[in-house]
């Protein structure tokens, strides 16, 4: 059975530094501080689904270290609010907010999204979360409390990459949950809980490929700095790791997992 692999404390700790920004560079073209499968394309595409204008109030579930809420902040104008369970992730989210002079457009609160959100009925204009429900227990709580602070006429949009394509091992599946909890679902799944919880006009997009490609960028990448990756993550870490992104690529290249982005409405 696959060991288990800190991706997020490491990630998030080590931010700033130049050799993590370097890998995020690589991987992804932009570096807004990612630990996702969202290309820059679709980073730059969710504005626009999300139809964001400068009066626009946003929630990010699962804000990580903050850089891609900043930067819809800075591009959009709007004023955002994003929420992570991880403290160094909401820490290094703030700093950077007051570094970057957009306190006043962005900031983060640590809260645990598989709970009550502590926000008001129809809050925001938007709510959105970029490869994280995978990782809450209670999905359909989840669905409904995003239903709830949304107001009426607003979008939802999440990813999930963990929609059964295929047969999958035990084996293979203790590598691809070797970073944290994580929730697998059936093709299908995530629309009927949607319905459920209110929302409309549901649209669900394969992005699989995306995935694949994410992830053999990030481990080509790591690869080339094993040496100062290694003095960071020790043998144990950095292999783990490795062998998680190896194993995404190869099930998401052979579609017995896929990735699917949904958007929906709150009805006016």
């Amino acid at each position: 059975m696959a060991e288990k692999v800190d991706l997020y404390n490491t990630a998030y700790q080590n931010y700033a530094t130049e050799l993590y920004r370097q890998v995020r560079l690589e991987t992804y073209g932009e570096d807004f501080g990612q630990t996702s499968w969202v290309t820059t394309e679709e980073s730059h595409e969710i504005p626009k689904l999300l139809k964001l204008t400068p009066p626009s109030s946003v929630l990010e579930i699962g804000c990580g270290s903050g850089g891609y809420a900043m930067h819809i902040a800075e591009t959009v104008g709007c004023k955002i609010l994003g929420v992570d369970i991880n403290e160094p992730g909401v820490h290094n989210a703030n700093q950077l907010a007051s570094s970057r002079g957009l306190r006043a457009h962005a900031r983060f609160e640590r809260s645990d999204a598989s709970k009550h959100l502590p926000y008001g009925d129809a809050t925001f204009d938007a709510v959105f979360s970029n490869d994280v429900l995978c990782h809450l227990p209670g999905r359909p709580n989840v669905l409904r409390e995003a239903f709830r602070v949304l107001k009426p006429g607003g979008t939802f949009l999440f990813s999930d990459a963990l929609v059964v394509g295929g047969l999958i091992t035990h084996e293979e599946i203790a590598t691809r949950s070797s970073i944290g909890f994580y929730v697998y679902s059936p093709p299908g799944e995530n629309e009927r809980i949607m319905k459920e919880a209110g929302f409309k006009d549901i649209v669900a997009r394969d992005t699989t490929h995306q995935s694949a490609h994410i992830a053999n960028l990030w481990h080509q990448a790591r690869e080339k700095r094993k040496a100062e990756l290694l003095t960071v993550e020790g043998e144990r870490g950095f292999e783990g790791l490795q062998k998680f992104l190896s194993c995404v690529n190869m099930l998401t290249s052979e579609r017995r997992l896929f990735r699917f982005l949904y958007v929906a409405a709150k009805s006016a």
